[in-house]
């Protein structure tokens, strides 16, 4: 494809061409204090921050988007920073999962709205990655994605401590009576102490991992801590090559094809990355017009190794990955099992951008034939329980319990479940089933990270650290515990996990991929007939949209209106 001319440029119709409109743009640009040399001729990089003050995995931002800006300046484009919904894993309720799409359709209209010729995402916290992409995706505007980069390593006593799963444990050892409230107070003032998300093999890292997978970021982009110095200069590198991908016109629709999205689960799976990916990476698949199911991610999980010794399968954490060789030594090591001729944002092929990669520590990236696990590091399961799939991640689960027969102990919402949970008269054992109800998609609403149900507290002081978990909520990527999640359909909408009773057996095999619920079917008949729809959560505003619109679990949770069909053209009237 010939490079494009100045005239070629989407800007062009905004500042190039002699009308009243292009007047005012000029006029509005002047009253900013750039002069035409600034902006005309040049492509528009609008770069798409997601800082705010209460996003702590962005903290870094407001330097980071100065550095993107002189990276635009210095290969003679014009930078344009428009602020975008922050999603604030700690803090936003009910769930960011439930804004993720806010955030796309945010991206989408921003870019269609205003003379962008192309974009630098910058984002890392868990759902902003995925949000980011797939409005980048739907607009199919020239796009390159930045990553917030981890954390460095949390502290206590000596102790390395990684960010959530470290919070999980120590968590069920304070309600135990095995640590004090000053040692929890301690781990909570040393176990997140820089700029950047989650340090552990969490949603973020794993979702950055899989930007930088599908060829959406600089080679290596992912797995720079967000502290140290190199991160601010892929920034600088990044403003400088979404010039030269708007001059030759090199699109998501160019790079997102089917190999990419095989590239991206594969090394997820080889992370051990969070099961969140499955929705987002289905989501994000759908929106570039690629077919990725379920079934999918279970086939490439069955032989995939399990390579990244990093919690919370494993033992290091992102900073250790990083001085390792980070996510190009891990793709190495996966060699023909990716897809090596799919086309990456720096112009080259993934396997071109491979080539000169090492790992510098093989405890923290394992060779093939040392693998963590030798596969099944994912596990998609269906069963009249799940009829359209549930998952889990094996390696997270006590091996005791990947066969499991027991029965249920059942929490209609998440308010129920924290009211009874630590009750000593509640009838639970370690044999049973604990199944929450309404979290999923409609039901959390915005499907939260519920689905690491707690231990009860009289099994914890027993010394019980792991039981079956069922509900069609999403957990943390930090969490582990046998914990099923995704049900689906969900039980909000009379899917089979609404219609399960108190001490109904249920029986999970990961192995032979079931989950099932051992009542006869006219038994389901005259619960099903009985169930009574729940109330809407919502009657206005954007919780009504979401509601009428989400997907279920399976389908990747998009609005349905979104998830297919060709970019809605440009604005003709100017």
């Amino acid at each position: 494809m010939a490079p494009k001319r100045p005239e070629d440029l989407r800007s062009h119709r905004w500042y190039g061409v002699d009308t009243l409109r292009s007047f005012g743009h000029r006029s509005r640009s002047a009253q900013m204090g750039y002069t035409r040399s600034d902006y005309q001729g040049k492509p528009v990089i609008a770069i798409l921050n997601t800082w705010s003050d209460i996003n702590p995995c962005h903290t870094h931002f407001k330097e980071r988007v100065e550095e993107v800006k002189r990276g635009v300046w210095q290969a003679g484009g014009f930078p344009v920073e428009l602020p975008a919904m922050t999603l604030s894993e700690p803090f936003q309720k009910p769930s960011t999962m439930m804004y993720r799409n806010f955030l796309a359709m945010e991206v989408e209209e921003n870019l269609r709205s205003y003379p962008a010729d192309g974009v630098v995402l910058m984002g890392g916290c868990d759902k902003t990655t995925p949000g980011l992409i797939m409005g980048a995706t739907s607009m199919n505007l020239p796009a390159i994605f930045m990553p917030a980069g981890p954390m460095l390593r949390g502290n206590w006593r000596g102790t390395t401590l990684g960010s959530g799963s470290d919070v999980w444990k120590y968590w069920a050892e304070l309600r135990a009576g095995t640590i004090a409230a000053a040692d929890w107070r301690e781990i909570e003032e040393g176990i997140a102490r820089a700029p950047g998300h989650c340090m552990t093999m969490g949603t973020a890292s794993t979702m950055t991992s899989a930007a930088e997978a599908l060829g959406l970021t600089l080679p290596g982009a992912a797995s720079i801590p967000a502290a140290d110095s190199r991160h601010a200069a892929m920034a600088a590198a990044t403003g400088r090559r979404i010039v030269e991908m708007v001059w030759q016109d090199q699109k998501p629709g160019d790079i997102l094809g089917p190999d990419a999205f095989h590239n991206a689960v594969t090394t997820v799976l080889a992370l051990g990355g969070s099961t969140n990916a499955i929705v987002h990476l289905v989501a994000m698949a759908r929106r570039a017009n690629v077919e990725l199911d379920l079934m999918r991610f279970d086939a490439i999980a069955r032989t995939t190794p399990l390579l990244a010794n990093i919690r919370p399968s494993g033992q290091y954490l992102m900073e250790d990955f990083f001085y390792a060789g980070g996510l190009p030594a891990l793709m190495s090591r996966l060699g023909s099992v990716l897809k090596l001729d799919c086309m990456t944002v720096n112009g080259a092929t993934l396997g071109a951008n491979l080539e000169r990669a090492q790992v510098f520590n093989p405890e923290v990236i394992l060779p093939l034939d040392k693998p963590l696990v030798a596969g099944d590091s994912l596990a998609v399961l269906y069963g009249n329980l799940a009829p359209d799939g549930a998952v889990i991640k094996p390696p997270a689960a006590a091996p005791n319990l990947h066969r499991h027969r027991g029965p249920a102990v059942v929490f209609q919402d998440y308010r129920d479940m924290a009211a009874r949970i630590d009750d000593p008269a509640l009838v639970v054992d370690a044999n049973s089933v604990l199944v929450l109800k309404n979290a999923g998609p409609l039901g959390g609403p915005g499907m939260p990270e519920w689905g690491q149900l707690p231990i009860p507290k009289k099994l914890l002081e027993k010394g019980v650290r792991d039981m079956l978990r069922i509900s069609d909520a999403r957990m943390s990527g930090t969490s582990y515990g046998a914990c099923v999640l995704h049900v689906a359909p969900e039980s909000y909408v009379g899917g089979p996990l609404a219609l399960v009773e108190e001490g109904d057996l249920i029986e999970m095999d990961i192995a032979g991929r079931r989950l099932s619920l051992l009542v006869d079917d006219a038994e389901l008949a005259r619960r099903r007939a009985a169930w009574v729809a729940p109330a809407p959560r919502y009657l206005r505003g954007y919780g009504a949209l979401f509601a009428q619109h989400v997907t279920q679990a399976n389908l990747g949770c998009d609005f349905d209106f979104l998830e297919r069909g060709a970019p809605t053209p440009d604005p003709d009237i100017f």
